[in-house]
C-alpha cells in the first residue's frame, strides 16, 4: 500500500535564509541552459584569466626584463593543452550523459582503486578551488584599497559563507544570480584586451607607472629549462575548472550532453583567448608580479591611463568573478561526493538531497574545509598556487586513459553490438582508433604536466597535495570497509530461521515510586512476567520510603535495592546490568525499561538528570541487550 504524505515542512528562518523547500517533482525543473550552465560551471576555468599571467611572472621575476619575453610563448602552449584537454572532456560528456567526470570514467575503464585516486585529486582540487579563488578576488579588492589588508582573512571567509549561502538556495537561483557578474567579467576583460590591443596597433600604450615593488620569491635561480617549466606549471592554473562541466551534466537541460558539450566549447576559446591577450599585454607593459598589487590592476590603469571609471570597473568585475569561482566548486564538489557516496565511499549522507534539491551537507563541508585553509595559509594566493593544480592535472591524467581504454573496447565490438554498462552503453564507433588516440596522447601530455607540476612545486608545497591524496584514498577505503562490514552482518543470505527468544527479562531502573515509575511498570508487563526493579540507594531513608511505597504499589514485582557508599547512580547500576547481561542463558534477552518524564518546556530538561540518555549511550554495545524509554508527559 502506498500513501502520499500530505505533510509539508512549515516556514521558518530557513524558508527566509535559503527560500521555501522544493519537491522531488520540481527536479526537472531545476536544470539550466547553456546561458546559465557558464556562469555556473565556466566561472573557476574563466576566472583563473585573473591570476594565471601573474603566478608565471612570479617564478620569472628572478630574470628581470627577460621574464617578459617567456610569458607569451607559455601562454600559447597552455592554450595548446588547454585545447587537448578540451577534446578529450568533450568526448567524456557525449559519453556519460550522466555526469561523473573523471571518477566515473576512471570506475568504468580503469577500476575502483584509479576512481577513488581520481575522487580524492578532483574533492583536494575543488576545496583548492574555492580558497585560491576567494583569496584572489580579495587580493583585488585591496589592490584597489590598501588600507584593507589586514583584514583579508576574514574578508575571505565571509565570502565563501556568502556564496554558501546562495548555493544552499538552489542550483538554478544560484546560477540566475551569479550570471550577471559572470558576463559582466567577460565584457569587461575583452573591453581591457581589446583597449589594450588598440593602443599597442597606435603605439599609445605604454609601461605600468608607478608600478609595486618586485617580489623575488626564488633567489638564486637563472634562466634554465627548470624555471622554464616551473613557470609553465603555474599558468597552467588557467586550466582548473575546465571538467567542471563533464561532472555536471546532469544539471544541464536535455539535450543534456549537447548543452554541456557546447558550452565546454564557448568555455573554453573565452578562456584560450583571454589569456593570451592578457599575457600579451602584461609583458608589454612590463606589469610587475606582487601582492600589494595584482597584474591585472596594473594593466587596466596602464590600459585605461589611470584609475579612473573603467579601471574601477574592470577591478570590481574582477574581484566579483574571482569569488564568484568558488561556485563551480560548490557546484560540483556536493554532486561527485554524492557519487562516491553511493559507491560507500563517503558517508551516505552526502547523498542525501536538502530541501532546495541540492547536496546540502557536501555545499557545507566544502565551505568549512576552504574556509580553514584560507586561515591556515593567511589568504596568500601565492602561498595556495603551489597546491593547486596536480590534483586536477592528476584527474585529467586518468579521466583520459579510462576514455582511451574505453575506445579501446568500444573498437572490439562488432557493428551494431552494444554493451551496457554501470554508467554508460558501449556500442561501436567506426571512428574509435582516431579517438583513442586522442585521449591516449592527452593523457600523456597532462601526466607530463603533472610530474613537471609535482618535482617544479615540491618545495614550494606541492608535498601537502602529494600526501593528501594517498590519505584520502586511505580514509575512502576505511569507510568502504566499514560500509562492507555492516552489510555482511546484516544480510539475510545463509541466515536461515531467525533463532527464536527463549526467555525475556526486565530490569526497570526507578529513582522513586510515582505515576512515571507505574507507567513504564504497565510496560514492562506486556513484554515479560520476569521483570526487577532496581533501585540505587544513596540516601538510606529515601530507600526506606522507595521500599515501602513500592510494597503498595509495585504490583508483586521484586525489587532489588543497590547500595552506594559512594553517592554514585549510574555507575553501581551498570555494574549490576553488567553481572546480570554475563549471567544470561542462550538466546535470552535482556531489556532495560527506563521511566522517564519529558516537560513541554525546553528548559525543563536542564534541571533534570538525562539518566536514560546516559544508560542507552553506555548500554548501547551490549549484544542481546535493548534500552527502552517511557517517557511520561507533565503539562
Amino acid at each position: 500500500m502506498h500513501r502520499e504524505t500530505g505533510y509539508k515542512p512549515p516556514r521558518s528562518w530557513r524558508t527566509w535564509l535559503i527560500g521555501r523547500p522544493l519537491p522531488t517533482a520540481d527536479a526537472p525543473h531545476q536544470t539550466i541552459g547553456k546561458f546559465i550552465g557558464l556562469a555556473v560551471f565556466a566561472s573557476d576555468a574563466l576566472s583563473s584569466t585573473a591570476y594565471a599571467t601573474q603566478e608565471m611572472l612570479v617564478v620569472l621575476a628572478v630574470l628581470g626584463t627577460m621574464a617578459y619575453d617567456f610569458v607569451f610563448p607559455l601562454s600559447l602552449a597552455i592554450v595548446v593543452l588547454l585545447a587537448i584537454v578540451t577534446l578529450s572532456y568533450e568526448q567524456t560528456i557525449h559519453a556519460y550523459p550522466n555526469g561523473g567526470g573523471s571518477y566515473i570514467v576512471s570506475r568504468e575503464n580503469l577500476g575502483i582503486w584509479p576512481a577513488r585516486i581520481a575522487g580524492a585529486a578532483l574533492l583536494t582540487d575543488y576545496i583548492l578551488t574555492v580558497a585560491v579563488s576567494v583569496s584572489s578576488g580579495v587580493a583585488q579588492i585591496i589592490s584597489a584599497y590598501p588600507v584593507l589588508f589586514p583584514w583579508r582573512v576574514w574578508l575571505s571567509v565571509g565570502c565563501i559563507l556568502f556564496i554558501m549561502l546562495v548555493n544552499l538556495r538552489g542550483i538554478k537561483e544560484s546560477g540566475a544570480t551569479f550570471a550577471i557578474p559572470t558576463y559582466y567579467f567577460i565584457l569587461a576583460m575583452y573591453a581591457m584586451v581589446g583597449v589594450g590591443l588598440f593602443r599597442y596597433l597606435t603605439g599609445a600604450l605604454g609601461i605600468v607607472q608607478d608600478p609595486p615593488p618586485l617580489e623575488v620569491l626564488h633567489m638564486g635561480q637563472g634562466l634554465s629549462a627548470f624555471l622554464i617549466l616551473r613557470a609553465f606549471a603555474s599558468g597552467t592554473a588557467a586550466l582548473t575548472g575546465v571538467e567542471a562541466i563533464s561532472n555536471g551534466v546532469p544539471a544541464f537541460k536535455e539535450p543534456r550532453s549537447r548543452n554541456a558539450g557546447i558550452t565546454l566549447i564557448i568555455m573554453s576559446s573565452i578562456l584560450g583567448s583571454l589569456l593570451l591577450g592578457i599575457s600579451f599585454l602584461s609583458a608589454y607593459v612590463q606589469a610587475v608580479p606582487s601582492e600589494a598589487e595584482t597584474v591585472i590592476s596594473q594593466l587596466a590603469r596602464t590600459a585605461y591611463g589611470g584609475r579612473g571609471l573603467f579601471y574601477m570597473l574592470t577591478i570590481s568585475a574582477t574581484t566579483i568573478i574571482l569569488i564568484l569561482a568558488a561556485n563551480t566548486a560548490f557546484a560540483d564538489f556536493p554532486r561527485l561526493s554524492a557519487f562516491m557516496a553511493r559507491d560507500n565511499l563517503l558517508p551516505r549522507q552526502m547523498t542525501f538531497r536538502g530541501s532546495r534539491l541540492v547536496f546540502s551537507r557536501g555545499i557545507v563541508t566544502l565551505a568549512v574545509l576552504a574556509s580553514a585553509l584560507i586561515v591556515i595559509f593567511n589568504a596568500s594566493v601565492t602561498r595556495l598556487i603551489p597546491l593547486y593544480a596536480i590534483g586536477v592535472f592528476f584527474s585529467f591524467t586518468l579521466s583520459q586513459a579510462g576514455m582511451a581504454r574505453r575506445w579501446w573496447k568500444v573498437g572490439h565490438l562488432r557493428p551494431g553490438e552494444e554493451v551496457r554498462e554501470r554508467s554508460s552503453v558501449l556500442r561501436y564507433d567506426p571512428a574509435w582508433r582516431i579517438k583513442m588516440a586522442i585521449n591516449g596522447f592527452g593523457a600523456f601530455c597532462t601526466g607530463v604536466v603533472m610530474i613537471i607540476f609535482a618535482v617544479t612545486k615540491f618545495v614550494d608545497g606541492a608535498w601537502v597535495v602529494v600526501l593528501v591524496i594517498p590519505g584520502m584514498v586511505a580514509m575512502f577505503t576505511a569507510i568502504e570497509t566499514h560500509y562492507r562490514h555492516v552489510a555482511q552482518r546484516l544480510s539475510l543470505e545463509h541466515y536461515g530461521a531467525p533463532p527464536r527468544i527463549a526467555r525475556h527479562r526486565v530490569i526497570l531502573p526507578i529513582s522513586g515510586v510515582h505515576r512515571g515509575t507505574l507507567a513504564a511498570l504497565r510496560y514492562a508487563r506486556t513484554l515479560s512476567d520476569d521483570i526487577t526493579a532496581v533501585h540505587v540507594s544513596i540516601d538510606p531513608e529515601e530507600a526506606e520510603k522507595v521500599r515501602r511505597k513500592w510494597e503498595v504499589w509495585g504490583d508483586g514485582v521484586r525489587l532489588v535495592v543497590l547500595e552506594s557508599p559512594y553517592r554514585l547512580y549510574i555507575e553501581p547500576l551498570l555494574e549490576y546490568i553488567d553481572e546480570v547481561h554475563r549471567q544470561r542463558q542462550p538466546n535470552e534477552v535482556i531489556t532495560v525499561v527506563v521511566p522517564e518524564f519529558v516537560s513541554h518546556h525546553w528548559w525543563s530538561g536542564l534541571l533534570h538528570a538525562r539518566a536514560a540518555v546516559t544508560l542507552r549511550a553506555a548500554l548501547l554495545f551490549h549484544k542481546d541487550l535493548v534500552i527502552t524509554s517511557v517517557p511520561y508527559q507533565i503539562d
